[in-house]
């Protein structure tokens, strides 16, 4: 294991007045808007090409005044990679890649200083096949104690020679994976959901409970604020490993519960992790991604003594239809209120092709995409629906660059593609990394500032004029516009926080509530529409015009008012 364990440093005593700029409120969370980071695509410090957590460091002063509340960072442990660091082989450690645990140190530190709270993503489903425990395991054979950490099982056929069941990878193929014994034969099989480098753990056995736990504490005596936890909702499977019977198995996400995915038994484990964060001040937090078939069974994840939030994934996938997003801002608010958890709602992250870019090609083609579409005309739905987001009740989730307007790179050359699905058939599409390309900063440089050596992969040269440094301080670029709703967020006080909605009349294709004194209309149909002057104008994603007590509402555009 690595020997970076031995380079934290003690936990020492935070001043009082930063604790006091961090918990500013009680059950911050409730509202909190909070910035995806992935640390490889975001600043690069030393050159390398590589985003890294002195980078991140860096520019945590832009997300303070940016508006947003926590930070989340994707995984930055030892990792070698095979899955952009989900696959992890030293949970206490961080890659070299990134820097090391005093660079997460003073990371930490210093987002407290400005307010901003820090958030880790836990990958617990899985391991790397790199790390000690798996390694071990395959070293000492059949019968080895350590392979009941892991789902190893003999094949079925006469030699062992087939699977022992029929479920499939995520990444596509076979979910399982045959491996050579020490004495070169062939021999059992080992299970992973996702990329063969990334074997998956055995949650009955008590030892993988008790390994875990030790690492939530290590990262809370760090300083964190929370944890991201990555598959939430794969780590128990249905006893006996049942087939299911079915092949192309990825069309029944999201509709079915299936053995390997929502088993009831995980709640068990968040229960016993809830009472971990409990012991500690400052209202630290979980977040699940949890991929279920309805956002009933996702209310599930956060009653009261499990978890805090869960990705609203149903809202995600949403398209740009008035009648849709209500039903699913319903949906969603019916589900959560009986828990008492908030809603979540997000329009991008690391696993989906920009909003920008879905948006910008007609509805129905799923979350990944492979063509630009109308750039122009993703970009002014981006713009609107950002604003709609940001004004449902509940908390909000943004990913990295999307406050920059940036689209998906739909056209980056194979050679330099690392999403593993990318090279497994029958799998996701594998064409994630359009929405990974490293951040522009600056108009001009090798990397438009991300840093001095490039970036791992191509940026666009239309990006210069995407970058921070254009947008900075024009009225009306979408920089500008983010910076303005989330500080009117902060500001108004029937925004943030809440459980429901006051829809209003409005014309077909176009959605209206009502908060308090405050008013959200987005016009989702293609024409412009008249709708009531609700009060006066606070801020909209494009002109709006007022004539007569009416107000001209463009079509794709939202407008916030303020009755008060």
């Amino acid at each position: 294991m690595s020997q970076q364990h031995s380079a934290a440093p003690a936990p020492t005593p935070t001043s009082a007045s930063a604790v006091a700029t961090v918990a500013k409120r009680r059950d911050w969370w409730r509202d909190a808007v909070i910035y995806q980071v992935y640390p490889r695509s975001f600043a690069d410090s030393n050159g390398d090409g590589m985003g890294d957590l002195e980078g991140v460091r860096s520019r945590l002063p832009y997300l303070r005044d940016l508006g947003v509340d926590a930070v989340w960072l994707s995984p930055f442990y030892a990792s070698p990679q095979a899955d952009a660091g989900y696959d992890v082989a030293d949970y206490r450690a961080v890659d070299p890649m990134f820097g090391n645990l005093l660079d997460a140190d003073a990371l930490i530190r210093d987002a407290r200083e400005l307010g901003l709270r820090i958030i880790v993503d836990l990958v617990p489903n899985h391991s790397s096949d790199q790390h000690e425990w798996f390694k071990r395991a395959l070293a000492d054979g059949p019968g080895s104690p350590l392979r009941e950490r892991y789902h190893f099982r003999p094949g079925k056929g006469d030699d062992g020679e087939l699977p022992p069941n029929d479920w499939e990878s995520i990444f596509g193929g076979p979910a399982w994976t045959r491996v050579t014994e020490p004495d070169g034969t062939p021999g059992e099989w080992y299970l992973h959901l996702f990329a063969p480098e990334q074997p998956d753990f055995n949650w009955e056995h008590p030892a993988v409970g008790d390994e875990f736990r030790s690492i939530l504490r290590f990262w809370l005596d760090m300083g964190v604020d929370g944890f991201r936890i990555d598959v939430a909702h794969g780590l128990v499977k249905a006893p006996g490993l049942p087939d299911l019977g079915s092949h192309e198995q990825l069309k029944l996400l999201g509709n079915d519960v299936m053995p390997f995915f929502d088993q009831d038994g995980v709640h068990d484990i968040y229960r016993q992790w809830r009472l971990i964060l409990d012991e500690y001040s400052g209202e630290r937090i979980f977040v699940a991604e949890a991929w279920t078939p309805t956002v009933e069974r996702t209310a599930n994840y956060v009653r009261p003594d499990e978890l805090h939030q869960a990705f609203n994934f149903q809202y995600l996938g949403t398209a740009w239809d008035a009648e849709e997003l209500r039903a699913v801002v319903d949906r969603t608010l019916e589900a959560m209120r009986p828990v008492n958890a908030p809603a979540t709602w997000v329009l991008s992250n690391h696993d989906v092709t920009r909003h920008a870019t879905r948006f910008a090609n007609p509805a129905g083609l799923g979350t990944q995409i492979r063509t630009a579409g109308d750039v122009e005309l993703g970009l002014r739905r981006a713009r609107a629906a950002t604003l709609l987001m940001l004004a449902l009740p509940g908390s909000a989730y943004v990913y990295q660059g999307e406050e920059l307007g940036l689209p998906d790179v739909v056209d980056l050359p194979d050679e330099v593609r690392q999403d593993p699905a990318y090279f497994r058939g029958a799998g996701q599409d594998g064409f994630r990394d359009g929405c990974r390309v490293p951040i522009p900063w600056t108009r001009e440089g090798s990397s438009y500032g991300f840093g001095d050596g490039g970036s791992w992969l191509p940026q666009p040269a239309s990006w210069a004029e995407l970058s921070v440094e254009a947008q900075d301080g024009v009225e009306g670029s979408t920089l500008e516009l983010y910076r303005a709703a989330l500080r009117l967020r902060r500001s108004q006080p029937d925004l943030g926080a809440g459980d429901a909605v006051e829809w209003l009349k409005a014309p077909e294709g176009v959605l209206a509530f009502r908060r308090g004194e405050f008013v959200c209309v987005a016009n989702t149909s293609g024409e412009s529409a008249r709708i009531p002057a609700y009060g006066r104008v606070l801020l909209a994603s494009g002109e709006v015009a007022e004539v007569d007590g009416e107000a001209k509402l463009p079509a794709d555009t939202t407008v916030w008012f303020t009755t008060a």
